[in-house]
Parts: structure tokens; sequence; C-alpha cells
């Protein structure tokens, strides 16, 4: 007797030539923002699996965001950040880094755009302004990791030497908190809780930390880390790196992607594994939820993890969520 199907996918058609470093829903829409390696920013309407538009940058393009319908934003490997505002079509240069920008994120409650680069900086932008660029901030490690909560407005940065910064981005002339990562491996990413009262941090390795930006010892006795992509081969625990964090609108539960080439959904607040989703052709780069958190956005792209060598074209799968049960919240 067959069970009841909990999700269906197909691939998205015309995927970018090179590694795919970011998948973003625009707010509201079917609407998918990509950034490749290939030096291409491209939307996707996944509702017709057709290609709307696309623009390139001189290098590969490492992150984007797409916050608002005609305000896209991009970075690339040599330090440019660029917007696009795909409703007039016009596409313009916001300003540069030193060195590669590895994360580009909106905050639209305050309209301020914030970069952050292999060259240690943390920039802050008002594309309204003539002169865009508002403030630098050196946060003396590069930058590989960000995300900002559009509740709370915490700035959350991931850096190289395992500290995490917050910043209120209301309060932009100095930090809240700098904290080292409670996970002694490299940071691979950080997403924020869809209350807005912490974030998720995914590391090298197979581990992710619930964090809260509280400080009071009431609120941190709740954080907690747990193991995550390993495998058992040949009698040997194999542990690999936790690539991405996609919180579900909806529900506020999160889905993690790493490079055993899974995903899988968790009940944070009830500390569960709620579902395994499929087994990928390759490493999760990236993924994204809809607004509606009823369809996610993967992609399945060689991160390099085991250096140069034959992988699988790049893919990007849409998932349509059809049982809630999957995703929904333990009671």
């Amino acid at each position: 007797m067959s069970s009841e199907p909990t999700s269906s996918f197909y691939e998205l058609r015309l995927p970018p030539s090179d590694g795919i470093s970011s998948v973003n829903f625009c707010p509201n829409s079917v609407n998918l923002l990509v950034t490749s390696w290939d030096s291409t920013v491209r939307c996707y309407d996944t509702q017709n699996n057709v290609q709307k538009w696309q623009y390139n940058h001189k290098g590969p393009v490492m992150d984007g965001c797409f916050p608002e319908k005609n305000k896209v934003f991009s970075g690339d490997v040599f330090g440019s950040v660029k917007h696009y505002d795909p409703v007039a079509g016009v596409e313009k240069e916001v300003g540069h880094h030193g060195d590669g920008v590895r994360s580009v994120v909106y905050n639209s409650n305050t309209q301020q755009l914030f970069t952050g680069g292999w060259d240690q900086q943390l920039k802050l932008w008002d594309i309204r302004s003539d002169k865009m660029e508002i403030s630098n901030h050196d946060l003396q490690s590069k930058i590989f990791t960000m995300d900002v909560s559009p509740i709370s407005n915490m700035l959350v940065i991931g850096t190289a030497d395992k500290y995490v910064t917050i910043y209120d981005t209301r309060q932009m002339e100095t930090h809240l908190q700098k904290r080292e990562s409670s996970i002694k491996y490299q940071t691979r990413c950080i997403r924020t809780f869809t209350d807005g009262k912490g974030y998720a941090l995914a590391s090298v390795e197979g581990r992710i930390a619930m964090e809260y930006f509280d400080p009071s010892p009431a609120v941190q006795s709740k954080k907690y880390a747990f193991k995550c992509h390993r495998l058992t081969e040949s009698g040997v625990d194999v542990v690999y790196p936790v690539n991405c964090i996609a919180f579900n609108p909806h529900y506020g539960t999160f889905a993690t992607g790493g490079c055993d080439k899974n995903v899988f959904f968790w009940d944070g607040a009830n500390r569960k594994r709620l579902h395994a989703l499929k087994t990928y052709p390759t490493s999760i780069s990236s993924m994204s939820f809809n607004t509606d958190g009823n369809i996610l956005a993967v992609a399945s792209s060689y991160t390099f993890e085991e250096g140069e060598k034959d992988h699988p074209p790049d893919q990007i799968f849409i998932h349509n969520i059809i049982s809630e049960k999957i995703i929904k919240p333990i009671k």
C-alpha cells in the first residue's frame, strides 16, 4: 500500500552553466533570483519554468537578494556591488569592496543595503542617496555570511575568525554584541529566526547552533547545538559541511542543506528532525522558501569541498510541499 506523497518536485530549465552561489525568492512572488559563478544574475518564473531576465557581472557572482519587485542586489568576486530594477530594466553600479563580496542582504524596514566582503568590511548603502555608501565597518576578519531580521532589525555577521557580530540596523554607530561562535569549527551560514529573537548558525563540521540575541542568563540558557548531515560509511562516521539554512516563513521551522547531498527539515523549538526531503545529485549550495512556505527552491551544485573533480551538472529543484506535516512544528 503506497503512502500519500508529501511533496512533488521538478527541475528548472536552463540553469546557470557554473556553480550556483545563491537562490532567493522575491517576497509574495513565484520569481526566483539565482546568482552563479558563471557571472550571471538570473530570474526564473518558477510557476511557468522559464527564465524571465538576466544581467551580468564581470566575474563570478557570490550572492544576491531580491527584497522587492523593483530591487535586486548582487555582489561579485572582484568586489563590485550592483543594483538592478527589473520593472524599469535599469542596472547600475552601487559601489565596491576591496575584495570579493560574499554576502548581500537588505532590510526593507529601513531601506538599507548591507554588503560583507573578503576585505573584512561591512558596508551600509542607501541607493536613494547620491552618495550611496553611508558607512563602513571593519570587522577585522573575512565576512562569510550575513542575515538581517525584518522583525527585530538585527543584523548578524559570521566571520572567518569564528566570531559573530550583531548590529541593530537602526543604530549602526557600533555593534551591540560580538560573541565567539559556540561551534569551534568554521561558520558556513547564518539565518535569523522568523520571530526575530535569534539565529541559526551552520558549520563545516556537521552542526547547527541555535542562538538568541537577548544576553540575559534566562534566555541564553535556551541555546543549544545539534549534529546533522553525518553518514556512516563503511563503519566510519563521516561529517559533512552544512552549507545553507532556510527558515519556513509560515511555520518557523527550517531546512538545512549539506555536502552529503541531503536536505532535512527541523523543528528547532522542539529539537526534532521532521523530514528528510531527498538525496540530490551533489552538494546543496543554497535554498529558499517562498513567502507562503509551501515551495522550496534547492540548488544542487558542487561546492568543491573535495577539490577539483568531475561532478554532476548544476541544477535547481523546485519542491511543492503537499503535506504540511513534514514542515509543521510538533505540537
